[in-house]
């Protein structure tokens, strides 16, 4: 008969040998390794001034009207309140906006998709947007958490050609996967967003349903489906290599840079340009609101370069 302390020892043993295993499976990507491609991280930064310069006033008017974003915000009913926000805050500056929800709502108009599980909710969003953008070439996938500035996003692309791959946003590294923060917001050209539905045939590389094992979230399946389609993932950056695409609040940003750099706080926090701010409540929301679109210094004129109209018959600020 088995001891106590025996069966103490080797229940420890598989405990030790199941937390190895669980491990080895949150850094482990199966079957993503690129032969033959080195992709190397990269950083990607907006025109300078000096470079706008030298661009004549048709090429930048040009440049302005080709730049044009679809956004797919991703909602559920028990965030009704950031839904409703983000409804009447920033999505009114995107080209079309489209509220994708895992369930109907009487409340407020949204897509519809039937589905409760997230990286299932997210692909039928993305081929939906993909079928229905018309002439909309670049695509922005948040959640009703962030809080984003559709004209930086669109500063920051200006000069980048939709039909080449590109996946932008704050990068993160899982093993050997470099991936874009879902709750800072994640930017896709027109390219990438036609070879990840490619890919999404291709049920052995991007399945529709995880391991019911081993499940990685939504922004990690996304970014090997792309990784698989040829697409890796790119940090946006302002000249000063600040990351633009941010899954903190401002306050957080605020608040963590004068714990860190009381001398400089705001020079050291955030970038002039910034394009997502992300974990923000309602009230938060409205204030930034308030901020970036309202709130004017008399006479002052930033001699911005570009100008971005917003879209036909909409009620932004």
């Amino acid at each position: 008969m088995m001891s106590e302390g025996s069966s103490f020892m080797k229940g420890m043993a598989l405990g030790g040998l199941f937390c190895l295993v669980m491990t080895y499976f949150e850094t482990f990507n199966p079957g993503i390794h690129s032969e033959g491609h080195l992709h190397l991280h990269h950083h990607l930064k907006p025109l300078s001034k000096e470079e706008l310069q030298k661009l004549s006033e048709g090429q930048m008017s040009d440049l302005t009207q080709q730049v044009r974003v679809y956004c797919l915000i991703m909602v559920t009913p028990k965030l009704l309140v950031h839904w409703a926000t983000a409804n009447d805050t920033w999505s009114k500056h995107c080209d079309k906006s489209v509220f994708y929800t895992s369930e109907s709502s009487k409340a407020l108009e949204a897509f519809d998709l039937q589905e409760q599980d997230e990286w299932a909710r997210m692909r039928k969003a993305i081929k939906h947007a993909f079928e229905n953008a018309g002439d909309l070439r670049w695509f922005f996938l948040a959640q009703p958490t962030t809080f984003a500035i559709i004209e930086n996003l669109k500063y920051l692309v200006l000069d980048k050609d939709s039909s080449q791959p590109f996946y932008i946003g704050h990068t993160e590294k899982s093993g050997e996967l470099d991936y874009v923060e879902y709750d800072s917001g994640i930017v896709l050209s027109y390219e990438a967003v036609r070879r990840l539905i490619e890919m999404f045939k291709d049920e052995d590389k991007c399945p529709e349903r995880g391991n019911a094992l081993w499940k990685m979230p939504e922004e990690k399946q996304l970014a090997t489906c792309l990784k698989y389609s040829g697409v890796f993932a790119e940090n946006g950056e302002d000249a000063q290599g600040k990351g633009l695409f941010n899954k903190k609040s401002v306050s957080s940003m605020i608040s963590d840079s004068m714990g860190q750099n009381p001398a400089d706080v705001v020079e050291a926090c955030c970038p002039d340009m910034a394009i997502t701010f992300g974990g923000m409540s309602p009230s938060q929301m409205q204030v930034l609101m308030y901020g970036v679109y309202r709130l004017r210094p008399y006479g002052h004129d930033f001699h911005d370069s570009l100008t971005f109209l917003p879209p036909k018959d909409s009620d932004n600020d």
